[in-house]
């Protein structure tokens, strides 16, 4: 699912480099299919409320205290700082040393926003970086993980009482039911004014555009339906049917029709209260396919290769380096992506493929240079802080 998530956001990002109005007839519904592959970024925030959330709900009904916040901490800012500010920092230098951008407070202040994952708050710091676009997701997704203890906390309460499969889970959806809330409040409350507003403006004017539906308590929302899934995952019996391949099956189907079904509309997928990614049928579509594939007979081995092992293990490097190498592209080479040439689709096609190749090369490197070291680091620390957090 990670690995199906890292390419989605890469091939999207490809396909932006493509000039459509060049396209031949033939292949122009298929770059729009491509195009909404950002979609993937929703697949990503699913992905992790499950993985996240499953010590949680294991501790819960074995009736276990809560798991070690900062054990929890530590393995969090491990695995998401290290390669997120070293990529913030390069985006940020080459924002105006290569792209001329004026070394001003408002760069700066972007800046330091996204350095201490605080971007996600307002549009004039939405996009941290002019140099890496990607990143803003980055704030958002460490919102979810401060929050997704916060809602267990309520679960772990001792006054709640029982402690059985069910109420917790049917407490889970309340959680979810009260991020809905809170995005509405979000939305209503906070309306943006059209001054400047639009991608012509740039990313500030992209991300004035986006806001208020792209905010931090909704993509909570999409997070926690995979945590909702973990807890669902964790009851289910181990034992491995076919059942759950054909359920798994329906639910990757549901889940990739969500992109051709978005013809037409927002690029952004706005579904549901306004919620980005087709709400809520894509995130529930992941969440079932989670929820399943673990017992799955065929599809569990089918999909769980090298190749997609390989690609996950680098999909955060991937992730937080392919914009600089996309951007980067055309000022060293002003022909890359066919831009000035008759064959346009031949160019891009020639130019994917060596930016698909740079990008996970660096991206491997990330991993092994410093994503891998420091994750190894924070687990030799991990034994200091074993003891169960109270409530």
């Amino acid at each position: 699912m990670r690995a199906v998530a890292c390419l989605m956001v890469l091939v999207h990002h490809l396909v932006l480099r493509m000039d459509f109005n060049k396209l031949p007839p033939s292949l122009e519904t298929s770059f729009i299919v491509a195009r909404f592959g950002n979609y993937g970024v929703a697949v990503f925030f699913v992905l992790s409320g499950f993985l996240l959330s499953r010590p949680f709900w294991l501790a819960l009904d074995r009736g276990e205290p809560l798991p070690s916040m900062k054990v929890y901490a530590i393995r969090r800012a491990a695995r998401i700082m290290p390669g997120f500010w070293f990529a913030l920092t390069i985006g940020f230098l080459i924002s105006f040393t290569v792209y001329d951008f004026t070394l001003d407070g408002e760069l700066v202040g972007r800046y330091i926003a996204g350095f201490f994952l605080m971007s996600q708050w307002h549009w004039r710091t939405f996009f941290p970086v002019q140099g890496d676009g990607p990143l803003w997701s980055i704030p958002f997704e460490t919102t979810c993980y401060l929050l997704l203890p916060i809602g267990f906390l309520l679960l772990f309460h001792s006054k709640l009482g029982s402690r059985s499969a069910l109420p917790g889970r049917l407490l889970w959806v309340g959680i979810i039911a009260a991020a809905l809330v809170g995005h509405w409040l979000v939305v209503t409350s906070f309306p943006t004014d059209s001054v400047g507003r639009g991608w012509q403006y740039g990313f500030q004017g992209g991300a004035k555009e986006w806001m208020p539906r792209y905010n931090p308590i909704g993509f909570f929302a999409v997070f926690a339906i995979g945590a909702l899934a973990a807890g669902v995952q964790t009851i289910i019996p181990s034992r491995r049917m076919a059942i759950y391949d054909v359920i798994a099956a329906l639910a990757i189907v549901l889940g990739a029709w969500q992109l051709p079904r978005s013809i037409g509309g927002d690029w952004e997928g706005y579904a549901w209260l306004g919620i980005p990614y087709q709400f809520p049928f894509l995130p529930l579509a992941v969440a079932i396919a989670l929820c399943t594939l673990p017992q799955s007979r065929l599809l569990a081995n089918l999909l769980d290769n090298s190749l997609t092992r390989y690609i996950a293990t680098v999909s955060f490097g991937v992730y937080i380096w392919q914009d600089i190498v996309l951007t980067l592209m055309p000022r060293l080479v002003p022909s890359s992506f066919g831009s000035g040439t008759d064959d346009v689709l031949g160019g891009w096609a020639i130019s994917s493929l060596i930016a698909t190749a740079v990008i996970f090369t660096i991206g491997t490197l990330s991993y092994v240079l410093l994503e891998r070291p420091v994750i190894r680091w924070a687990r030799t620390r991990e034994s200091k802080n074993m003891r169960p957090a109270t409530t």
